[in-house]
């Protein structure tokens, strides 16, 4: 396992990708990207500055106004996209590892759950390229009018690092789908993976300046909202920087923007659930992937009757849940993406106790090396605490009595969140008025985020501005041409 991992380090790539070609910064500058799980340094990896945004951008700029890229059959950028699918197959399990070591994340989360939706999602857009069509629409008058469907131009790509992979592929996909060319800024904690992948584009043979890969900071992901040569703006990650990069759209221009945000989600367990498969679904909803999932069940919602059976099952299930080295099959729970993560979810551990809120499980960091952090499990938590309201991103449940259906839906929907929420019950009528009543954009009935290449993905409120994942997701790297051509009267039926 070590020699492969060192075998695998070796190769990697970590330099700027621009036009087709791995350069160094233009500044000299370097960063390093650290294995969470032992807090070793992996790689020192070129730090992108200014002067190369403003390459990357001329370079995605020509490609797509001089280029071959947009003025490709759909039919040939789906035979490009399902090429660089196959080599994502190919390499799969070196891509899957290398998520783990730069992540943290459980290499069964990454073989099994991340790998296999990246693939399916670029085989959907694959498909879709060569289905982008407008409509004929009758008039009145001497007229015939039709739309198309062209793609937006040069998009900026911002990525987080708590799934990599996936949200490259989410982003990636269906701008090469659409026709459209980009610049990718990967988060500075998680930039392997995405680097790796600019060697598969060219070996499938994209052509120079459509894909760009800059890793880097913060600074990075503002040059790009505010660069002029930019028409679009795709963002995942906190509401905080969201609100920022929408600001800073408007700053240079009309930048069509698309952001999937934070989540406070709440997970109602009514008292007719099969307990079992309830405390099943909450546990996961919120422990797998560390709870660094922004659609994570953090809020949960129990109905009195079945409470105290609920909290007793819930502990007993996180007691056992096998904290440990992601690179073991066994392991559950890998460490926190980095420190000061850590320390801030032990900062809202300290708040629940200060503010009333009883631990019952959890609150300690654990091992003597890596970012891992005990399940942690809250109860008597009520609305107004801080552990209720805010987004804490760590493996954090916080468990809230009610006694009425209608109650429930407003404590629910009393949030500036709205990206996820889930249902358990047996009913189908409570389930369906609950579905219903709340503001969220995913709704999951007996089960938790269960997330597909068929099923659109993004928030309400302050969870987000659009959709991601199908046609909802290609619509956001398109722009609708209306034609409108005058003909003789003769010609009419």
């Amino acid at each position: 396992m070590i020699s492969s991992s060192r075998k695998l380090i070796s190769h990697l790539r970590t330099q700027l990708f621009i036009d087709n070609k791995w350069v160094n910064s233009k500044s000299g500058q370097t960063f390093k990207t650290i294995n969470p799980a032992t807090e070793e340094v992996i790689a020192e990896v070129q730090r992108a500055s200014t002067e190369d945004v403003d390459l990357a951008v001329k370079a995605a700029r020509t490609a797509y106004d001089n280029g071959p890229w947009r003025r490709m059959s759909g039919r040939e950028r789906g035979q490009l996209i399902h090429k660089l699918t196959d080599l994502i197959i190919k390499n799969q399990a070196n891509l899957a590892k290398l998520e783990t070591i730069d992540g943290g994340k459980t290499i069964t989360d990454t073989t099994y759950v991340d790998l296999p939706l990246t693939i399916d999602t670029y085989r959907q857009y694959a498909s879709l390229a060569n289905n982008i069509r407008g409509k004929t629409i009758p008039i009145t008058g001497p007229y015939n009018c039709y739309t198309r469907y062209e793609p937006v131009g040069v998009c900026a790509q911002i990525i987080p690092w708590n799934y990599p992979l996936l949200m490259q592929c989410w982003k990636m996909a269906p701008a090469l789908a659409a026709g459209c060319t980009m610049i990718l800024k990967p988060a500075e904690q998680t930039p392997l993976t995405a680097l790796q992948i600019g060697d598969l584009i060219v070996e499938a043979g994209f052509p120079e300046g459509v894909v760009n890969i800059l890793p880097g900071f913060g600074d990075v992901g503002r040059d790009l909202t505010l660069h002029p040569g930019v028409d679009k703006i795709a963002f995942t990650g906190s509401t905080e920087v969201g609100l920022e990069i929408q600001r800073n759209a408007g700053m240079n221009g009309l930048k069509r923007v698309s952001l999937e945000c934070g989540g406070k989600s709440p997970n109602i367990i009514l008292d007719d659930a099969d307990l079992d498969c309830a405390v099943t679904n909450a546990h996961t909803g919120i422990f797998d992937a560390v709870g660094q999932c922004c659609i994570a069940g953090s809020r949960v919602y129990v109905q009195e009757g079945i409470y105290d059976k609920f909290l007793e099952k819930s502990v007993e299930l996180a007691k056992v849940r096998k904290i440990g080295d992601p690179l073991d099959p066994e392991t559950q729970s890998g460490p926190q993406i980095e420190e000061s993560l850590l320390e801030k979810i032990l900062g809202y551990v300290h708040k629940g106790k200060m503010e009333g809120a009883k631990l019952v499980i959890g609150g300690n960091r654990w091992g003597s090396k890596g970012y891992f952090l005990e399940p942690i499990i809250f109860t008597d938590v009520t609305d107004n605490m801080s552990i209720a309201r805010e987004e804490i991103f760590g493996p954090f449940m916080s468990i809230l009595k009610f006694k009425t259906i209608d109650e429930v839906i407003k404590r629910a929907n009393d949030t500036k969140y709205g990206l996820g929420a889930g249902v358990q019950t047996t009913s189908l009528e409570k389930a369906i008025k609950i579905v219903n009543g709340v503001r969220a954009g995913s709704v999951y009935v007996n089960c938790y985020d269960y997330t597909t290449e068929n099923t659109p993905f993004g928030g309400f409120k302050q969870s987000g501005v659009g959709r991601e994942v199908t046609e909802e997701g290609l619509a956001n790297y398109l722009e609708c041409k209306t034609v409108i051509i005058k003909t003789s009267q003769d010609t009419l039926p």
